[in-house]
């Protein structure tokens, strides 16, 4: 195309931006201007009103007049040469990084490393930094919306357990937490139920803790099991992991509705969210040294906790899976892993 070209010019199509058809131009640029010369076409346009696209490897160059006008160049080759010669053009380092396989894999290698970064450490410390700020009274709105929404969906029916057992039990776990050096312990209150869920303890942003007439059959009513799986939950509203669940829930669904446009989920899903997303294991092993705390202030050995996840272990292998720990955050429904075991055996061993 541009073979018969004059020295300094350039073979190019003009587009006026009103017709589809191409008028064949001549381009050259003098004194900062941009020469337009073909047939009935003579123009000039300043440099400072042209607008240049980002180059790519391949494909048609183009530039952009302000009158919605365009001019297109085939000849990539050429259009390089003129650009960089003619018009002083060079690419930027973007361009230029761009035009280069090995750069775009590591960047796009790093972009990724960035963003599994803050996935992993930032979105965690952003919810710690917010939870921080907020005052009780959001715990406690949250967790009695999440209560009632549990209830609400049938998970979850009334305590069967006779009052006098269930009245045992917070007797007892009152008398534990009571043991605990004086402002340690967060507010709470002990709530029964039993239904779909099975064997399960879990808490709630606010201070609900939730244990279930399975869970207490399951161990057959040995207090010191329960008290230990109670210090768990009890443990997870000592550090806010419900909250900051939440928080770190939003963050992840704000970011999507920026980039999708949709936040009218944000709200409607915290319930679901409490309900059925799993605690990080730095949380869980928090909740774990808090029962720990808590049994030793009460001359409890940590091994009734091995006990426990055994059993649960066993039980969960026995069903299949299929309806252990509908509930994320419940503690029965995190799986006996030999990590856990392994600390609360030290823990027993050490004390």
């Amino acid at each position: 195309m541009n073979e018969h070209a004059l020295p300094g010019e350039l073979a190019a199509n003009f587009f006026d931006g009103e017709h589809a058809s191409a008028h064949p131009v001549r381009l050259h640029i003098r004194d900062g201007r941009l020469h337009i010369e073909g047939e009935a076409i003579q123009r000039t346009v300043a440099l400072a009103e042209v607008q240049w696209p980002e180059r790519t490897r391949h494909g048609m160059r183009m530039l952009h007049l302000a009158d919605g006008s365009s001019i297109q160049c085939s000849d990539s080759a050429a259009w390089d040469q003129w650009s960089a010669t003619e018009g002083g053009r060079s690419d930027g380092w973007v361009v230029r990084t761009q035009q280069r396989w090995g750069l775009v894999l590591a960047s796009l290698s790093a972009l990724l490393a960035i963003l599994a970064s803050a996935y992993v450490w930032g979105v965690p410390w952003l919810a710690s930094a917010i939870v921080a700020t907020l005052p009780a009274s959001v715990d406690q709105t949250v967790g009695e919306a999440t209560l009632a929404s549990i209830d609400a969906r049938a998970l979850v029916a009334p305590s069967h357990l006779p009052p006098a057992q269930r009245r045992g039990i917070r007797e007892a776990f009152d008398a534990a937490v009571a043991r605990l050096p004086a402002g340690t312990a967060p507010r709470y209150r002990l709530e029964f139920r039993s239904g779909k869920i099975g064997p399960n303890a879990f808490a709630l942003p606010g201070g609900a803790i939730v244990l279930t007439d399975e869970l207490v059959e399951c161990v057959k009513g040995e207090r010191a099991v329960i008290v230990g799986v109670l210090g768990h939950e009890l443990g997870h509203l000592q550090h806010r992991h419900g909250m900051r669940m939440l928080v770190q829930a939003g963050i992840l669904t704000a970011a999507s509705g920026a980039l999708w446009g949709d936040f009218s989920s944000l709200m409607a899903l915290a319930p679901v969210w409490l309900g059925q997303a799993a605690y990080s294991r730095d949380a869980e092993r928090e909740a774990d040294a808090e029962s720990v705390q808590l049994m030793l202030a009460n001359g409890i050995s940590p091994d009734a906790m091995v006990g426990f996840f055994r059993a649960v272990e066993a039980m969960h292998a026995g069903q299949g899976q299929a309806q252990a720990g509908q509930l994320g955050i419940a503690l029965a429904s995190h799986p006996a892993n030999d990590e856990r075991i392994a600390y609360f055996q030290r823990a027993a061993r050490q004390h």
